[in-house]
């Protein structure tokens, strides 16, 4: 009996934020190593995660990634993975590997599966979504030319609207449409982050493998809870803030400064993190403010 009253105690708890959140868009980066494991529990989780968004009334917005699913289909195709500063150097042939990964079968897999949970979710490639400018890598005075990478910096949001109002999951991936029509590869941090700022979103909750923000990146119990964007300089300075958490603390910024709420940095091997951070006093991950 104990155990069904504390289950009842779980849901009161949720209540509040669940009538606070109702109508209100979150968009989701669904990525990490979760989407590698062979067991189907962990792969499907947070797709469960997201039909519960959807069944108490919440707009999710889904972009996801796939760096070692490209990584695995370039070896495969006898091309040899080369990064600079964390991004992919990216050629004509890459791209093509890209675009058949993100966009033709991840993107399908991740639709497929909130569907058979119960939910409703429709595919768009990136390109139908994004407009990108080419990114070019500065740590000096030169440029460098890393290929077919680019930078978000326009959503068609009409699509996305759309299937709000019609309680409809969009699943879009991180490939755009550039300037010159052709296709490049995006982070799809920065690529939520956009979409969140486009869609006037009330959250943006990046998942990926550490369980937030660390002050301490050997140690995963040093774990910071609340976080000012005030204090990401000196992080950053610290080195604290390192390597692939730049592109997502700067997205969460832009974000914020944009009027999205609060970001939340989750770990998405832990299960129903989106959830346990969304609808419970106590969250998990880190979560960024303004003030």
């Amino acid at each position: 009996m104990q155990e069904v009253i504390s289950k009842a105690a779980t849901l009161l708890e949720a209540l509040p934020y669940i009538q606070r959140f109702r109508s209100q868009t979150f968009v989701i980066k669904y990525g990490g190593s979760f989407m590698d494991s062979p067991d189907p529990n962990i792969r499907n989780g947070v797709a469960r995660d997201i039909v519960f968004l959807e069944a108490v009334g919440i707009n999710p917005v889904v972009v996801h990634g796939g760096g070692k699913a490209i990584t695995r289909a370039m070896e495969l195709a006898g091309l040899k993975a080369e990064f600079v500063q964390g991004q992919r150097i990216t050629d004509e042939a890459t791209v093509n590997v890209v675009e058949q990964v993100l966009s033709r079968e991840i993107n399908p897999e991740v639709v497929r599966t909130i569907n058979s949970l119960g939910g409703k979710a429709k595919g768009f490639a990136g390109t139908e979504i994004f407009t990108c400018r080419k990114l070019y890598l500065s740590p000096r005075k030169e440029k460098i030319d890393i290929g077919y990478v680019g930078e978000v910096f326009s959503v068609n949001t009409e699509p996305l609207r759309d299937c709000i109002r019609r309680s409809v999951t969009p699943v879009v991936s991180p490939t755009a449409r550039g300037e010159d029509a052709k296709v490049y590869n995006c982070n799809a941090d920065v690529s939520a982050a956009q979409t969140a700022v486009a869609l006037k979103a009330k959250r943006l909750v990046f998942m990926s493998d550490v369980p937030g923000l660390l002050r301490d990146p050997k140690d995963t119990g040093s774990v910071i809870p609340h976080l000012k964007i005030s204090e990401i300089d000196r992080l950053k300075k610290n080195g604290v803030i390192d390597k692939g958490m730049i592109p997502k603390v700067d997205s969460a910024v832009a974000a914020l400064k944009a009027g999205i709420e609060k970001v939340s940095f989750v770990d998405g091997r832990v299960p129903h993190s989106v959830l346990l951070e969304i609808f419970t006093d106590a969250g998990v991950g880190t979560e960024i403010v303004l003030e």
